[in-house]
């Protein structure tokens, strides 16, 4: 059973605190969620909306709901899905976290850290361009930096060095 099929009972037996407390859980269980997700989630399940504060409530006040450590585990989480910073910043407004909030945990990161994880893609993608033209290599490399999200001028520096470091091995080989 898939988690959109639950819904709240309506029964006289019923508990809506139980139920919403569960389905939150559940949510909980598969990653960590902003306060946001979960009141979208419980919506989904047709819990009503004090029921929902209610739970929301008590799950922020014994610390499984965090907005600002969520924040911060998705932006150092970033890196390693190699997301520009603009992207990642992106997704937490999605996600419903408050744009205050946002703003301070952006202050956070290095300002090199977009130019770092491009580098570190780049290098890695570069090596299975090898066997094409030099004008092929070059498109493909900056399209692929370009659609995760990164700045033009971190996108030519890093296309460009990539791709020099490349033939340099090509060279050597």
């Amino acid at each position: 059973m898939e988690d959109d099929e639950v819904e709240v009972p309506d029964g006289p037996d019923s508990d809506p605190y139980g139920v919403a407390r569960d389905i939150a859980l559940r949510q909980l269980t598969v990653r960590a969620r902003t306060r946001v997700e979960l009141a979208r989630a419980l919506a989904r399940k047709h819990v009503p909306e004090e029921v929902a504060e209610s739970v929301l409530d008590r799950l922020t006040e014994v610390g499984l709901i965090d907005d600002a450590v969520f924040a911060r585990d998705w932006l150092a989480a970033g890196g390693r899905r190699q997301k520009s910073r603009r992207v990642l910043l992106g997704e937490l407004a999605e996600k419903g976290v408050d744009s205050d909030l946002i703003d301070e945990v952006a202050n956070e990161l290095e300002a090199e850290r977009d130019y770092e994880v491009a580098r570190g893609f780049a290098a890695r993608k570069a090596t299975a361009l090898a066997g094409l033209e030099p004008a092929v290599r070059y498109r493909r490399l900056a399209g692929a930096l370009a659609r995760r999200g990164f700045p033009a001028s971190v996108v030519a520096q890093v296309t460009r060095e990539a791709l020099a470091d490349l033939r340099e091995s090509e060279d050597f080989d």
